[in-house]
Formats: C-alpha cells, structure tokens, sequence
C-alpha cells in the first residue's frame, strides 16, 4: 500500500476515490480493493490512529474534544436547548468515529428498514435483506467455538468477519438490580439486541477484542495495507470535489486536495469518488463543491453545479436526557475511582486482565422500552451507568451513584448542516433543532416520568435513591420539557443530510443506491444517507450500508 508520506508529485488516476477513512470508508476501501485490478485510493484528514487512548476503551474521554482525533465541532445556538450550544465530536484519524464513540453494537429495529424500503421503493434495504449485510463482516463471540449461542443466533449473527463483537468485561451489582427493576417495571429481559426487536434489558455488547477497541481501521484497513493497488493518503484534506458540466450532465471526476509539504493535489477517478465523510463531512463537502441548495451556493459565491436543496436538510440526531440518583449502600465508579489508589487498582486490573472499569464502554447497561402505551414499539432507549459527574469531562462526583439517560430513538425534529463560506478550513454551521416539535417534547416529558418509575421499583428502591439531577421538583409536560431542553445532550448519533429517495423526491440528495442524482461518477456512503434514524446507536448500520454499497459497485463493474 502506498502510504501519506510517500510522494505524489503529479495527478494520479484511480479507479476509486473514498474519501474518508472511518467506519464506511475503511469498510469500503478494503471491499473494492480486494479486487488486484481495482486501483484505490483512500484519503483521510486526520493522522494515523497511534494514539494510545484510541485503543483503550476508557480513552473515549481523552480522544473526545482532542484536536488530534476530533474535528471539534460545536453546534449552533439551539433554541430547543434553550440557547445552549453542545459539542458535536466527529473522529479525525484512521477509523473516524469508530476510534472516539462508545463501542456500542447496536443495529435498531426491523421497522427502521422497512420503512427505508417503502420510501425508496428498493427492496435490498428492507430488513430481511440488510441482515445478510450485517452479518457478512460480523465476528460475534457467541459462535466462537467456546461460545453459548442459542439455537437461533445463527440466524442472526456472523462469525469469522472482521468487525468483532464481545461481552463487556465487567459487572455491577447497582447495574444488575437496575435490570431487575426494570423487570419489574414489565420491561422483559433479553439476550440479543439485534434480532429486528429490540425491546428489553441487558447489558450492551461491544466492539472490542480482548479488552480492546476495535476499530474499523484495525478491523479492515489493516488488512488490506500489503495491497499494492490501495493508496492511503492520510493528514491529507479535500478541498473539493472536481466536476465536469453542470445540471443533469455533469460529472465528478476527482479530488482537489491540500497534502503536506506539497500544497494542492488533484486525483482523478476513472469511475467513481465515493464520499465516506460522515454526516457532517459529506454535506460540506458537496456544498463547497457546487452540490446542493442554489441559493447557499450563490450566498457564497459558488458556481452551482446541481441544484440539490436537500444537501444539508434532514439532520437527525438522539438527543439523551441525563436523570442522576444518588444512592445508598452499592460500590459505583463515583467512589472507586476517586482516590489515587482507587485509581492504581483500576489501572492495574486492566494492565493484568484487561478488564475492569479501563475496559468500560461509556455505558453499560441497555433498555429499550416505550415512553407511554400509544406506542406499540420501543421509542426510546436508556444508556445506564454506574457513574455521575456534572458534564462530560467534569470529575465523578464525591459520592455513590448512577446515571440513567433516556433518548428518542425516532425524534421528528429536523436540522441542518450549511457552510458558513466557501473556505474549506471554516467549520460548517450545524443546526440540530432539537426540540422543535410538540411530539419530540412530549415524548421527553414522558420519557423522565419512565425514568423515575423504574427507579421506584423495589430492587433499585433499597439503595434509597434520591433524585439529584434534574430533581423531583419539575412535574409537568412544561416543566420537563423545557429541564430537557436545559440539560439534554447529543449522544453524537448525526444521520440524514444527503438522504437518499425516490427520484421523484425533490429533496432526495442520492438515489436508492447512494449516486448523487444528477451528478455522474459520484456516491455518498455513510450515516447521512438514511432517510430517517435507526432505533438504536448508529455505528453498526453505518457499516451495513457500506457493505451494501461495495456490493452495488462491484457488481456493476
């Protein structure tokens, strides 16, 4: 494989572009290049991934808001959020967001797929058909040969694939009665997340090895680094995409891109560039390449090359409402990681067992459950943890307790994704609207009410739980609301900016099978193409649809 610090000194020609190195793209340039005739290059803003803390599970917190691994992105004023404005992290390194997210398997629900078959009128994206794409790179730890897979899991799950799933490494007492409360509250246990239903309690499963993150670049790109026909140029940023025409007849026909110690660099691709920069990234980029709204364009003084008004539009984002009981009589992280031998002992179970709280996933324990009888599915989802603080990247609070936080899996609150100006460098203005719809208040409101009856529920009842944050005080539909507002914060799941549709949809940016309409030579591959957001943490349907993609472009060619 040629690497970033070889040098390119003039224009070279692939047959495929990806440009960005994260969970699709790693996942895509290594399905096109296993083919010896494919030549591949594949571009990545950030670094290599040789940052420590990317590969132990807890540097979650130290790679978050790193500019070394992090674009650092925030979002706009939010009037939902009552005029805050939230961190919005988006990986900057080899494997993308799979180096800073929270390792959490989780694929949504069936209905989710479904209903991205009947808006695109394409049946591969319904779930019968999604599942095989889920399966094909999957190496799940209950068909390991010493693994307790039920009869049926076979059905459902892959094993011998690259993306590794395993149990977590650990249990907590306060964790395991918080189940059990949440059995008693009439939520049922389950052993499998995945399976189309996802309606239950456990623990999540995650994407380590051995006490380890695995990323996507680990999982796919490494595999394929001997291949003489994949070029990585990595700390390398496009600029813009290359076209040729404008309107129906125009053509993506490369990357301008800026590498270092060489200034600015065309490559040029022979069939197709194939954009894996995620849902911020992507929308970026196409605008500042004269792809999308005319009038954004124009404010900018950019030449439109097609006139897509749905570039941008669409943002969907979880939004977690954090609920904090302090607690009585349990051991949590709060107490055991608040004194330097609390913390020698923590580091050195990871460093003998690679286990313990250093293998943490952010959360631990997961339900899906319904904010209120009107819904016949799971709408929201818990991540519960044996820990508190006031903020990310505050310190644990100096006493014992857990956090429960709840988000709408399905919110029909709308955002957007815009440049600023057509400076590359410039950060584009995010907008999620959190908030902004009667139904998405509503279903917070209700969704702390859940929180406080499964905290009430006698095997949690014993540990004397008292409400610290938000507090027992705020009770109706207008005051949770408007707490929501005050202390909700992005689980940093953004999807849906180039959305794909029918072509009869004046606001699909890609068609069913992820071409730009109108712009020849040119795909989006990543988490901004669903048309509405998966039940469920967002990771894993990212690396369906690149799978399903690399599939659709093999076979055409």
């Amino acid at each position: 494989m040629s690497d970033n610090n070889k040098a390119q000194g003039h224009a070279e020609t692939f047959d495929y572009i990806v440009v960005g190195a994260g969970s699709a793209g790693c996942l895509m340039a290594n399905r096109l290049s296993a083919d010896p005739s494919n030549r591949v290059l594949l571009i990545e803003a950030g670094g290599r991934d040789n940052y420590h803390w990317i590969h132990i599970p807890v540097g979650y917190l130290y790679c978050i808001d790193n500019p070394r691994t992090d674009w650092r992105f925030r979002t706009e004023p939010d009037p939902g959020l009552n005029g805050r404005s939230l961190i919005y992290p988006r990986g900057k390194t080899l494997g993308g967001c799979s180096s800073i997210n929270g390792m959490l398997y989780i694929r949504g629900q069936a209905r989710d797929y479904n209903q991205w078959a009947e808006v695109t009128g394409e049946d591969d994206w319904n779930w019968d058909n999604c599942l095989p794409d889920f399966m094909r790179h999957e190496d799940h730890y209950r068909l390991d040969p010493n693994g307790d897979a039920d009869p049926e899991h076979r059905n459902y799950h892959g094993h011998g694939g690259e993306w590794r799933v395993e149990h977590q490494r650990l249990k907590w007492q306060v964790l395991e009665d918080f189940a059990e409360a949440c059995v008693e509250a009439g939520v049922p246990r389950t052993r499998d997340f995945n399976r189309g239903d996802n309606e239950g309690v456990d623990y999540f499963e995650v994407n380590q090895r051995g006490g380890w993150r695995w990323n996507t670049s680990k999982a796919f790109l490494r595999a394929a680094e001997k291949r003489p026909n994949l070029t990585l140029w990595h700390s390398t940023q496009v600029q813009n995409l290359e076209t040729r025409g404008s309107g129906e007849g125009s053509r993506c026909t490369g990357v301008r891109v800026q590498r270092p110690g060489q200034g600015e660099v065309t490559a040029r691709a022979s069939r197709e560039v194939i954009l894996c920069a995620g849902a911020i990234g992507s929308p970026q980029l196409l605008q500042l390449s004269g792809i999308g709204p005319a009038d954004l364009l124009q404010a900018h003084d950019i030449p439109v090359v097609r006139d897509l008004p749905g570039v941008g539009e669409n943002l969907q984002d979880h939004l977690q409402i954090r609920s904090v009981y302090r607690i009585q009589g349990a051991t949590t992280l709060n107490t055991m990681a608040n004194s330097l031998l609390g913390k020698a002992r923590i580091g050195l179970e990871y460093l003998l067992t690679r286990s313990g709280p250093m293998s943490m996933a952010p959360s631990q324990l997961c339900l899906f459950t319904r904010s209120s009888a009107e819904y016949d599915y799971a709408n929201i989802e818990y991540h519960v943890q044996p820990l508190s603080l006031d903020a990310f990247g505050q310190p644990l609070h100096d006493f014992p307790a857990i956090t429960a936080s709840v988000c709408n899996l399905n919110p029909t609150s709308r955002g957007t994704v815009r440049i600023r100006s057509a400076d590359p460098a410039q950060a584009p203005a995010i907008a999620p609207n959190y908030l902004s719809t009667p139904e998405d208040r509503k279903v917070a409101a209700d969704s702390l009410r859940i929180t406080r009856r499964l905290a009430e529920q006698p095997a949690f009842a014993k540990y004397q739980p008292e409400e610290y944050k938000p507090g027992l005080q705020y009770q109706t539909d207008d005051e949770l609301a408007k707490l929501a507002g005050d202390i909700g914060t992005t689980i940093f799941h953004p999807v849906g900016t180039t959305r794909m549709g029918r072509d009869d949809d004046p606001m699909a940016v890609v068609d069913p099978h992820l071409r730009v309409r109108g712009v020849a030579g040119l795909r989006v591959v990543d988490a901004g193409i669903m048309p509405t957001i998966t039940s469920g943490n967002t990771n894993a349907p990212t690396l369906m649809i690149a799978e399903k993609a690399a599939r659709w472009i093999l076979a055409g060619h």
